[in-house]
């Protein structure tokens, strides 16, 4: 395995003239599909323990959803057609006389989880859990079955940090908006929100889209007054972040002379025709940054003892915070790839770019300690995933 260091080069982020950061909320229909494949990846995981002792091979991250239809009006309305969620992939389920009910896991799971996620989407009435997970190819289970834990595929992942104050403000305000303290003030805010922030030179614009729950909403009077009510409670978040000025707009498809406006029933767009998939929401930071590293693998679903698509995100990410914990060291960017059937812990490179003070030397043995001490810590992440300690999206 080699380390390599080297300094990154150009513009600081907060020094470039532009930047676009985005995040979908936990109600939006790909930010549905991820939790619901790696729901369903540790739920499998926690029934593999019991029967076999292990976790075996198993890769249900090609989760899918296609959206319903509804009839949404002011003060309530409802679901003509079920949201369907068809979860898609490979997993072993039947070893000797043992099998496992994979359908009936699916659905159980789902039900468990799904009503913390969106408050008002119903388990079996206003969605439908269907699999397509067939058993896993031979040559895979080999892999896994290995005395180390070897890699499954050949995947890199990558990190940055730390978050840029435009990172930092988009993570902030979906979070905001999707709080206990927000459901309670403001009920009508539906778990479905997504946040688009824009900096050009200074000037910060966040798109916010919101889907109001309808039962809540009397009248397109009140639907104005809760939405820039809203807009208000962002504005003074945005002060407490940062002094750039920032503009927000809240729905700004609403169309009012037509009677148009984003009213659901459930508080997710999937209920009216919106689809989702795995990987195609937030990265394991939370976040989709164009401008920043990132990587088209999904975390979510993938197993968590030797897919290196899903572990070596967040371990790339953890290097890049230990090292820009220094005062030293203002920024890092982390890569790593696999190759398949070699240790986990064994990278085919892993390289670091900073932004540091230090000399070429001194950054090249501290980046190397932390890359270190990390990838010794790759075998036992699965253990801190299924207690639900790691962000994945």
């Amino acid at each position: 395995m080699q380390i390599i260091t080297d300094k990154l080069v150009g513009l600081p982020i907060e020094r470039s003239p532009v930047e676009i950061v985005e995040r979908k909320g936990k109600g939006h229909p790909d930010t549905l599909c991820d939790r619901a494949a790696e729901e369903m990846s540790m739920a499998l995981s926690r029934v593999y323990l019991e029967k076999f002792g292990r976790i075996q091979h198993h890769n249900v991250d090609k989760c899918v959803l296609v959206g319903g239809r509804s009839e949404a009006v002011f003060g309530g309305g409802k679901v003509t057609a079920p949201i369907q969620l068809i979860m898609v992939g490979r997993a072993v389920q039947q070893a000797g006389k043992i099998k496992i009910p994979v359908q009936e896991l699916a659905c159980d799971t789902t039900a468990a989880w799904l009503p913390k996620a969106v408050r008002f989407l119903r388990p079996n009435k206003d969605i439908v859990v269907k699999t397509q997970i067939k058993q896993g190819s031979a040559d895979l289970r080999a892999v896994f079955d290995g005395s180390a834990p070897m890699a499954n595929d050949t995947s890199f992942g990558v990190g940055y940090a730390p978050l840029s104050e435009t990172e930092g403000l988009v993570y902030t305000a979906e979070h905001f908006l999707n709080s206990a303290e927000m459901k309670k003030k403001h009920p009508e805010v539906g778990e479905d929100i997504k946040v688009m922030g824009v900096r050009m030179k200074d000037a910060i614009r966040l798109t916010v889209a919101i889907a109001f729950v309808s039962r809540f909403v009397k009248s397109k009077e009140q639907y104005s007054e809760q939405r820039d009510d809203i807009a208000k409670l962002l504005h003074g978040l945005a002060k407490r972040i940062t002094k750039r000025p920032v503009t927000i707009v809240v729905n700004s498809a609403d169309k009012p002379e037509r009677g148009s406006f984003y009213l659901t029933v459930t508080g997710t767009s999937a209920e009216c025709g919106d689809d989702g998939q795995v990987g195609r929401g937030n990265r394991a930071n939370g976040l989709i940054t164009p401008y920043r590293p990132m990587t088209l693998e999904a975390t979510a679903g993938k197993n968590p003892v030797t897919h290196t698509g899903k572990l070596y995100n967040i371990v790339a990410q953890r290097i890049a915070d230990r090292l820009t914990a220094s005062k030293d060291i203002s920024e890092v960017h982390c890569y790593l790839v696999s190759q398949i059937g070699r240790p986990i812990t064994e990278p085919q490179v892993l390289n670091v770019k900073a932004r540091s003070r230090l000399s070429t030397a001194a950054l090249r043995d501290r980046c190397g300690k932390v890359a270190a001490e990390a990838l010794q810590e790759l075998p036992f992440l699965w253990k801190q995933l299924m207690a639900g300690k790691i962000q994945l999206f």
